[in-house]
This record gives C-alpha cells, sequence and structure tokens, in this order.
C-alpha cells in the first residue's frame, strides 16, 4: 500500500503528501491563523496560463502560484469514519475531501458562500451538468434585484464548467458544488454561491463522482468571514458582486 501511494504521488503533479484531521468539525478551539488572500493580480485575465480541452468551451487553467499551497488539490491521510467514495465538506476550513478505501482522501480547496456556513447535514448527488446555466433563487433575486435571471454556460458562467447539484430525498436543496469564474475566491468566503473549486479540480471531482454518491458537510461557527474579492477590498453583503 506505501508503494502504492508513494507512486500516486510520484505521478499526480498537482498531489501533494498532507494530514487530514476528520473530525477538525467537532473541535470548538479557534484556529491559530485566519486563511487571508493572496495577492492578486489586476486583471482577470493574469490568473490564467492556458486552457484545457473541452466540449464546447475550453476551460481557462489557472497559475496555480497564486493559489495558496494549502489550497491546491493534493492527496492526503485520512482517519474518519467514512467509507471510500463519501464526499466530507469541511465549510470552516474550506477543504472539500473524496474519501479514498485505503485511509487517504483527495482535498480540494473550496470557496464557501455565505448559505455554506449556515446548512450542514447529508445530501446525494442526485444531478450532475456539464457547463450549466444558472439561474439565480428567489431569495437571491430579493436581496440582488438587479443580478440577471439567467446566464448561459459559458466561461463567465458562475457555476463554472462543471456542477453537481445535492439533494435530499426527492428535494433540491439548492446547494451545489460548482466551479467557478473567480479563482482567487477559493480559500475564502463570498456572499453568493455554495461551494466553489478550481474549474480543473471541479472537472477532476466530477469525473470521479458518479451520481448516488453521499456528501456531508459539516461546519462550525467561522472565526471570520474572510473575503478574497480580487480587489482585496472587503464588502457588505449588498455591495459584493456576483460578476467581476
Amino acid at each position: 500500500m506505501l508503494a502504492t501511494r508513494r507512486a500516486f504521488l510520484l505521478t499526480a503533479a498537482v498531489l501533494a503528501p498532507a494530514r487530514a484531521q476528520a473530525f477538525f468539525w467537532e473541535s470548538e478551539s479557534e484556529p491559530s491563523t485566519v486563511p487571508q488572500p493572496v495577492e492578486a493580480p489586476r486583471t482577470r485575465d493574469a490568473w490564467y496560463v492556458g486552457e484545457i480541452p473541452d466540449e464546447p468551451f475550453n476551460i481557462p487553467k489557472v497559475d496555480l502560484s497564486l493559489v495558496p499551497p494549502e489550497f491546491r488539490r493534493q492527496l492526503v491521510d485520512y482517519d474518519g469514519a467514512e467509507r471510500g467514495g463519501t464526499v466530507v465538506i469541511d465549510t470552516h476550513q474550506r477543504f472539500l475531501f473524496l474519501v479514498r478505501e485505503d485511509r487517504t482522501a483527495i482535498r480540494y480547496g473550496i470557496g464557501v458562500g455565505r448559505a455554506g456556513f449556515t446548512w450542514s447535514g447529508i445530501a446525494v448527488i442526485k444531478r450532475k451538468a456539464k457547463w450549466p446555466g444558472w439561474r439565480p433563487t428567489a431569495a437571491m433575486l430579493k436581496r440582488r434585484p438587479d443580478i440577471p435571471r439567467y446566464v448561459e454556460p459559458g466561461v463567465n458562467n458562475p457555476l463554472g464548467c462543471r456542477a453537481l447539484y445535492l439533494y435530499q430525498g426527492d428535494r433540491d436543496t439548492l446547494y451545489r458544488i460548482h466551479g467557478t469564474n473567480e479563482p482567487w475566491t477559493v480559500g475564502g468566503t463570498d456572499s453568493s454561491g455554495c461551494i466553489r473549486l478550481l474549474n480543473e479540480d471541479i472537472l477532476d471531482l466530477y469525473g470521479r463522482v458518479p451520481l448516488g454518491t453521499t456528501v456531508i458537510v459539516k461546519t462550525s461557527q467561522p472565526e471570520v468571514m474572510v473575503q478574497r474579492e480580487w480587489d482585496e477590498r472587503p464588502r457588505s453583503d449588498n455591495q459584493v458582486l456576483l460578476f467581476r
């Protein structure tokens, strides 16, 4: 098993060893550090270093040197009780774990909307979409009547290149795991959206999880609401722009 794990690490350039504390959400102690925004480039295009071929659009590839190391996709040891194939989301630490059978997990950095701090529970992926369209919820429209009623699929869509839709029974939770066209928000919080990953990370996760996958969302009270805007100015809820 050790040799297999080392081979995996050597062949996956984007993965790096780390340690997952599977029960961090049960701890009431405050973390010693607060995630801080990276030094953001002045333009959106400066975040990208190429494209990943896809249909019907190519996926802009993020310059990972701009993403804090802890929020880059990596293989970690995992000591939780969840079975292989389970997705575990820690909205407090901003990590998503895809649990594997060998007591390891693939850990992805995530950006969390404020809704992500108020919802927790168990759900099932009942829908998967490539290059989804996006419609705001009624609550979002009430708060932000100026936003579009529908956004066509594409590189500027707020759901990115893939989306996973979470259900409890036959009820849509309106909670999504999706990509983002705002990579600077990964590792922080934002006033809109659910669980967002880099587009290349949601592409990877999408290919690994089938319909029927169990998703466990656990959270604790955040120590601070860190907003990661590319101009780095904290904004109140009604000032954060959905599209930049």
